[in-house]
């Protein structure tokens, strides 16, 4: 089965809290902090795979999880870090957040890793907050939470070049007899349901992948027929090789089938035009109206330089010469085509504060927000005397306090930090 999209969710490892410990021998009485830190969380990693052809793996599993650091623990002992995650998928996929629409990366090259979510790194232990006047600190840090994602995996098969057109049109035909692909064939409309590959071994340059994109319809590009489903496909192709039946066997004039074929692709993506594009005329022997169009075809599309070649695909007949100008094409095609930009805001967001906001929520309740309360919060054990005073201090000396005084706050009313409520009394 042809699995090319998926949904999954991918959860980084959280970061171990640090220890708050206090060194204990015989004949010490008053023994330093010696809390060790947590062990950062694990990371999420993508891995290309070239030996991987669909996304079929993920069918039954969907949830990605790399594992949490452990905690800190006495005489300076750091917790053991999480393991990381390695996902493997095709070559040519595509990993796109759910909320955004943004692409988290674009794994194009066999071999390539990428860490899509980073660890929570681990707490600290108390040792680290020792000072001249604070001897004995009883807080250490929690460890960071890491992210969680939903994300598509999205299969954009990568072919040097991409045999489209309507259906029947004899591409699972072309596919076979110049590779060893083996694409099921039938004198019916929407045979291929799924994407083939084949590589073609010539003698006129390097090998290439070519690909045989299921039959696309007028329509396609807003979800009519089965086109939709493999349009992503065809953004991957370098050369795109446009079949026709010259025939007109299956109905319709040819050009004007050309011309659909076309519009659907610049609606779906206008980079596409840009790519270029060979005709080949199919079933030169069926009819004798195949010559007829073919010569309506050349005085149409070469002038605006296309190059338009005539085949008959069942006979093998003109496929060698066809083969070989696409090899020469190809040499000519940069080898590393950007086909999508990709956001490294998700994995290495920028740590600096935001300026924090004070609103009255209700009456006697007020909320105050900002990514450097989060942070705090995330790593300030408030459980402890300690740790909670040294967060009233942060709250000082930021300007919360006296922004809360400034929006009319009294004694005793609610003040919202994150998940946490607190009375406030000067």
């Amino acid at each position: 089965m042809f699995i090319d999209r998926v949904k999954v969710r991918l959860d980084g490892g959280n970061g171990g809290n640090g220890c708050v410990s206090f060194y204990r021998a015989k004949y010490i009485v008053a023994g330093g902090p010696d809390g060790g830190d947590g062990g950062n969380g694990g990371d999420v990693i993508i891995k290309a795979d070239q030996n991987m052809t669909t996304l079929m793996d993920f069918r039954y599993k969907r949830v990605f999880k790399a594992s949490s650091g452990e905690d800190g623990s006495r005489n300076r002992r750091s917790g053991k870090a999480g393991s990381d995650v390695v996902i493997r998928v095709p070559v040519g996929t595509i990993i796109r957040e759910v909320n955004s629409g943004k692409i988290m990366a674009d794994m194009s090259s066999s071999g390539e890793e990428r860490i899509i979510i980073k660890g929570g790194r681990g707490g600290r232990g108390n040792q680290h907050f020792a000072t001249p006047s604070r001897q004995a600190p009883r807080f250490s840090e929690r460890g960071k939470l890491a992210k969680s994602y939903e994300v598509v995996l999205e299969l954009k098969l990568i072919a040097d070049a991409g045999l489209i057109g309507f259906p029947n049109v004899g591409k699972s035909t072309i596919l076979s007899m110049v590779t060893n692909a083996t694409p099921k064939i039938g004198n019916y409309h929407f045979t291929t349901l799924s994407p083939n590959l084949g590589v073609v071994r010539t003698g006129y340059g390097k090998d290439f992948v070519l690909a045989d994109i299921p039959g696309l319809i007028e329509g396609a590009h807003e979800g009519q027929g089965l086109g939709h489903e493999f349009l992503r496909h065809v953004e991957r192709t370098k050369v795109l090789i446009h079949v026709v039946d010259a025939s007109g066997m299956e109905g319709g004039d040819p050009v004007e089938g050309i011309e659909k074929i076309n519009a659907e692709l610049r609606l779906y993506n206008e980079k596409l035009k840009e790519r270029p594009q060979i005709i080949v005329c199919n079933k030169m022997d069926i009819l004798p109206e195949a010559q007829e169009n073919l010569e309506k075809i050349k005085a149409k599309y070469e002038p605006q330089g296309y190059t338009v070649f005539d085949v008959c695909a069942a006979g093998n007949t003109g496929l060698d010469t066809l083969m070989a100008h696409i090899a020469t094409v190809l040499e000519e095609y940069p080898e590393n085509v950007v086909f999508e930009e990709d956001y490294d805001e998700f994995v290495d967001a920028p740590e600096e504060e935001v300026a924090f906001t004070v609103e009255k929520v209700d009456e006697g309740v007020y909320r105050v927000s900002g990514r450097g309360i989060d942070k705090m919060l995330g790593y300030t054990n408030l459980e402890t005397e300690k740790g909670f005073a040294f967060f009233q201090k942060y709250l000082r000396d930021k300007g919360i306090i006296a922004a809360l005084d400034e929006a009319g706050i009294e004694e005793g009313d609610t003040v919202l930090l994150s998940e946490l409520a607190f009375d406030y009394y000067k």
